[in-house]
């Protein structure tokens, strides 16, 4: 009780200092839970806000950090042909995956956040809690070698103009981490797409090409492994001959799934020690954060059974079609040789952008699940749709709910 007593006291003057006290609120209601629930003979009486509610969804997403941040070293020394083991180099393979993500997170966040307060200021505004989430899945839907102002651009144009422009969190029609990696797709395209971009800390991935480390590995990190008496990063490290990097989706364009296992097994890519994505590999783990956001109700089972549904049935149809090396890929294995449980369970749920209704989620996930393996299949420079299915469907989640909500009025109407 003293200490929330000290922050009121301190509270600064809203309009004398506006962005002091858009800063102020924002930990304030960080820090706190809501004085105030919900009254009435027939409500829940609750003291969870939105805050709190983002913080959930972070807090689903820690999995896919934690094993994020191994696999970006793994995935560096698997390219060296050193510490092929799970657990060797694993103090190294936690080093390097920190060095690369860590930037990755701050400036996704504070460039973000950054917008986030000057809006709030201006309008007069408490910070809006909605970045939280995208500040979290931003860094996990991008490879782990991303410029960072190319990152930074990104995160501005998805949070201005597709988030402030429509007047702020839940009124955005499209999902903001979804907008930022779809301006480095369009806007810079060989920083996201190809075999290279994909495996982190090399001056170019081919064989032969020196390792490219910083001060922090070969000065802090060095000096911590030396006083450890433990292995530390080599300066001649280069890329071992025959190594491509290249992704089970990149192989499966070209060869299908025969060229798919011949250089991953399908306990690799279950657990997720492959090239990709920070946070999209580990299957298990990305389900056991479903499982936390559809046990606190924030996810809607309706969307993933829907995008399930819709994958194996195209999936399925491709199967039987067989027109290419692709479309020979058997249809479940659809569901993790990329990023498909990611986009289900932490980007087609979002409640802002998806579907409100209950037959609408069915539709809306069903959709995603068909044109996402539409994309997929026959985009040849971009081997993956569920980013582009799923921002295509978030336009048409207001016609999707107008037209059930009309069935359903119609049909009281037939019944009354």
């Amino acid at each position: 009780m003293g200490l929330l007593e000290f922050f009121k006291k301190i509270e600064p003057d809203k309009k004398k200092s506006p962005y002091l006290h858009t800063t102020y609120d924002a930990f304030f209601t960080f820090l706190f839970s809501p004085d105030s629930v919900t009254k009435g003979g027939v409500h829940i009486r609750d003291g969870m806000d939105l805050k709190r509610t983002m913080v959930m969804v972070v807090i689903a997403m820690q999995f896919c950090y934690l094993f994020g941040t191994y696999n970006i070293g793994h995935q560096h020394f698997v390219a060296a042909g050193q510490y092929l083991g799970i657990l060797e180099g694993f103090h190294l393979k936690l080093a390097h995956g920190l060095i690369k993500l860590l930037p990755i997170f701050i400036v996704a966040n504070v460039v973000g956040l950054g917008i986030e307060f000057i809006f709030a200021a201006k309008k007069g505004h408490a910070v809006e809690e909605g970045y939280l989430v995208s500040g979290a899945l931003i860094p996990l839907i991008m490879p782990p070698d991303i410029p960072l102002w190319i990152l930074g651009l990104s995160v501005a144009f998805a949070v201005i103009l597709g988030k402030e422009a429509f007047g702020g969190t839940g009124m955005n029609i499209w999902n903001i981490a979804l907008l930022a990696r779809v301006f480095v797709f369009f806007a810079y395209p060989g920083t996201i797409s190809g075999d290279e971009v994909w495996v982190s800390g090399y001056e170019k991935l081919a064989p032969g090409m020196s390792v490219d480390y910083s001060w922090w590995h070969t000065g802090l990190f060095n000096t911590v492994f030396e006083w450890m008496d433990v292995a530390k990063f080599q300066v001649g490290t280069v890329v071992a001959d025959a190594y491509s990097g290249a992704t089970p989706m990149g192989l499966a364009t070209k060869g299908g799934w025969t060229a798919v296992t011949e250089q991953f097994s399908v306990a690799q890519m279950f657990w997720g020690t492959i090239p990709g994505s920070i946070g999209e590999t580990s299957k298990p783990l990305i389900l056991l954060g479903g499982l936390i956001l559809l046990a606190t109700g924030i996810a809607s089972w309706r969307v993933m059974i829907g995008m399930i549904i819709g994958c194996a049935v195209m999936g399925l149809g491709f199967n039987a079609w067989d027109a290419n090396a692709f479309m020979s890929v058997p249809w479940y294995y659809h569901f993790y040789i990329g990023s498909f449980l990611f986009a289900m369970v932490f980007m087609a749920t979002d409640p802002v952008t998806a579907s409100s209704t209950n037959i609408g989620k069915y539709i809306y996930g069903f959709a995603i699940g068909i044109i996402g393996l539409l994309i997929r299949v026959f985009n040849p420079g971009y081997p993956e749709g569920w980013m582009l299915a799923i921002l295509f469907m978030n336009t048409f989640v207001p016609l999707i709910d107008y037209y059930v909500l009309e069935a359903n009025m119609k049909k009281r109407v037939v019944n009354a």
